[in-house]
C-alpha cells in the first residue's frame, strides 16, 4: 500500500474515531474499481469544516462555505468535504448555494454514476446507490439522474462527460449525448479557465482523436472552438492529402501523437486552423498560401480566450507558426538549419512534423533526416566552445543593444559552418561585419 493511500485511510480512521461518517469518494473509487492506482484521494464526511479542522493539526479551509477542507498528513494533501448539495453555477465557477445533507443526497448531486461511488477503506466495501459499478463494467459515462437537469446545474458537465469518455476510453450514454447536443451552446456560460482545463485534459488523453470527434458531433466544438469546427469540410489537394478534409487530417494527426504536452497537443489541434481562411482553388490545385501565419494569429487569439499563460501561449503559437519549418530545413543555409535543430523546443517541432506527415502523405524521409542531424549536433555541441559573449563585445568597444544578438548569431553561424574556430577569428569576423561607428 502506498504512503498516499495510507494517509487517506488514516483520514477516514480519525473521522470515524470521532463519531463521524467518512468515505473515499469520486475518481479515486472509480479508479480502484477499474484496478488503477489513484493519483489522489478525496474524502466525504458528515463532519462540518470546524469539526474537521479540530481533528487535524494541519488543515486549511479552502472553501468553508462549501464545506471543503484540505488536510495534510506527512506532507500529503487530502480534500475532505462535508456531504452537501449545490445550487446552480450561476457565474460559471462556483455554486450559488450549498446545503449540508446525508451521504446518499451528496452522491445524488454528483455528475456521473462512475463518480458516485463511496468506498469504506476500513471495511473495504463499496457503496453504490446509482449504478456506477455496472456502468464501469459496461464502460459507459452516464449522468446521475436526468442529464438535462445535471447539465443545467453546471454546464461544464457536458464538456467533462466527453473528456471522461476520452480519458477512460468509455462510450457516452446515448440519452446523455442527446442532452449535450440540445444544450451545447450554453457551454459558453462557463468560465474560460474551467473550459480550458477540460479541453487540455481531453487533448492529452490516449483517445484524444475520438474525443475531438465527439466534441464536434455534440456541437460543443462549434461553441468552444468555432475556428476548429470551421475546418470540417474544407477540401485539400488529394495528391498531398488523400485522407480528406482539414478536420479529418487534424484528428488523424492528434491520434499519432506520442505522450504530448498540453501545449503540443493544442498546437497540433490548431496547426492548420489558418487553412479555412486562406483556402484558394488555384488553376493548378487547391492552395493555402500563408496559412501558417494566419493560423498563428488565430492560435494566439484562442490561447488568450482560454486564458493560457503567456509562456504556454508562446509555445503554442510558435509551433503553429513554424510547423512547416522542418520540411524547409534542407533548403536552409547549413548554419541556420543547425541552429534551429539545436533549439530545445525543436523536439516538439519534430513531433508535430512527424504526425503531420503520418496524417497525410506518410513520407517521413525529412523527419528521419532531421532527427538524425539533431542527434549528431547535440552530441557534438559540448565540444563547441562559445567564442564570444556580450561582455566580450563591450570590451571590444561596442555599445549594448539589439545588434548584440545579430553579432553573436553571426559568430555562431560561422562556427557551425566551420569557417571560424578561434576567439581571434570570431573577433575579426565581428569587426569586419559590424564595424565600430566612430562618434564625432
Amino acid at each position: 500500500m502506498s504512503a498516499l493511500r495510507d494517509g487517506a485511510v488514516e483520514v477516514v480512521r480519525r473521522l470515524r474515531g470521532a463519531g463521524f461518517a467518512a468515505y473515499w469518494v469520486g475518481g479515486c473509487v472509480r479508479d480502484l474499481e477499474m484496478g488503477l492506482e489513484p493519483h489522489d484521494y478525496d474524502v466525504a464526511t458528515d463532519a462540518r469544516p470546524a469539526q474537521i479542522t479540530a481533528l487535524f493539526e494541519h488543515a486549511v479551509l479552502v472553501g468553508a462555505q462549501f464545506g471543503v477542507v484540505i488536510v495534510f498528513l506527512d506532507n500529503q494533501g487530502y480534500e475532505v468535504a462535508t456531504f452537501r448539495t449545490e445550487g446552480p453555477y450561476l457565474d460559471g465557477r462556483r455554486p450559488s448555494s450549498v446545503r449540508f445533507v446525508t451521504a446518499d443526497e451528496d452522491v445524488r448531486r454528483r455528475d456521473f454514476t462512475i463518480n458516485g461511488l463511496l468506498y469504506d477503506p476500513l471495511a473495504q466495501t463499496i457503496l453504490d446507490s446509482v449504478g456506477g459499478r455496472e456502468d464501469i463494467a459496461r464502460k459507459v459515462v452516464r449522468t446521475i439522474g436526468d442529464p438535462m437537469a445535471r447539465f443545467a446545474e453546471d454546464r461544464l458537465r457536458m464538456l467533462r462527460a466527453i473528456r471522461l469518455a476520452t480519458q477512460l476510453d468509455f462510450r457516452v450514454d446515448p440519452a446523455m449525448f442527446a442532452a449535450i447536443r440540445a444544450q451545447a451552446g450554453t457551454i459558453t456560460q462557463v468560465s474560460a479557465e474551467r473550459i480550458r482545463d477540460e479541453l487540455l485534459r481531453l487533448l492529452v488523453a490516449p483517445a484524444r482523436g475520438q474525443g475531438v470527434r465527439l466534441l464536434d458531433e455534440s456541437g460543443l466544438l462549434a461553441a468552444v472552438l468555432p475556428e476548429v469546427s470551421a475546418m470540417r469540410g474544407v477540401e485539400q489537394p488529394p495528391e498531398f492529402h488523400p485522407e480528406g478534409d482539414v478536420f479529418t487530417h487534424t484528428v488523424l494527426a492528434l491520434e499519432q501523437l506520442r505522450d504530448p504536452s498540453p501545449e503540443l497537443a493544442l498546437a497540433t489541434l490548431l496547426h492548420d486552423v489558418g487553412k479555412p481562411r486562406t483556402f484558394e482553388r488555384a488553376p493548378d490545385r487547391i492552395r493555402f498560401n500563408g496559412h501558417a501565419e494566419a493560423g498563428a494569429q488565430i492560435a494566439e487569439d484562442i490561447c488568450r480566450r482560454l486564458r493560457l499563460s503567456g509562456e504556454a501561449t508562446s509555445r503554442v503559437v510558435t509551433l503553429v507558426a513554424e510547423h512547416l519549418r522542418i520540411k524547409d530545413l534542407v533548403q536552409m543555409r547549413p548554419a541556420k538549419a543547425q541552429r534551429f535543430l539545436l533549439r530545445p523546443e525543436t523536439a516538439e517541432h519534430l513531433e508535430l512534423h512527424r504526425v503531420d506527415c503520418l496524417a497525410s502523405h506518410g513520407d517521413l524521409t525529412i523527419y528521419r533526416w532531421a532527427t538524425a542531424q539533431r542527434v549528431t549536433l547535440l552530441a557534438k555541441r559540448p565540444a563547441m566552445p562559445r567564442l564570444l559573449s556580450g561582455d566580450d563585445l563591450i570590451a571590444m568597444g561596442y555599445r549594448p543593444g539589439p545588434q548584440f544578438s545579430l553579432m553573436l548569431e553571426a559568430v555562431e553561424d560561422a562556427q557551425l559552418e566551420g569557417t571560424i574556430a578561434t576567439r581571434g577569428e570570431a573577433v575579426a569576423l565581428v569587426q569586419r561585419e559590424f564595424p565600430l561607428q566612430v562618434e564625432t
